[in-house]
């Protein structure tokens, strides 16, 4: 929310980057320059309602769970060398139950849910239109 706060005003930030290997942020981070447009992503965005308010358009991509589990399982074993065990352990105790308390019902905070994520035409167009209006 500060760097949201922080970019509305005109400055740039410091974004911090994370680990994934090792469950930590790193020592570096990127820097984001103030535009027009800012697009906020992450699973938690729309459970934090003070986030809500700084977004103008909130968007929900819908994915079936069989679909997130299999893309997670790929990601989790090519790029962070996680063995299936690990990967399938960690779905069942922490991802499906966090996911189904916090990310699940931050759905209905969306101004648009869209299924099929970056496939869905009509929705990607819906988008498109209104930060044209929004930038007019």
């Amino acid at each position: 929310m500060r760097h949201l706060d922080v970019l509305s005003k005109g400055s740039s930030i410091e974004v911090p980057l994370y680990d994934f290997t090792t469950h930590a942020r790193r020592p570096e981070t990127t820097r984001v320059e103030p535009r027009k447009v800012v697009i906020v992503e992450g699973i938690l965005v729309l459970a934090e309602s003070e986030l809500r308010k700084r977004i103008d358009i909130k968007l929900f991509v819908d994915t079936p769970a069989d679909i997130r589990f299999v893309r997670r399982l790929k990601r989790d074993i090519n790029e962070r060398g996680r063995s299936v065990d690990s990967v399938i352990t960690q779905y069942e105790t922490t991802v499906r139950p966090m996911h189904e308390e916090f990310v699940e019902p931050s759905k209905r905070y969306a101004d648009l849910i869209i299924p099929e994520g970056g496939e869905n035409q009509v929705a990607i167009e819906a988008i498109i239109a209104r930060v044209e209006h929004l930038l007019a």
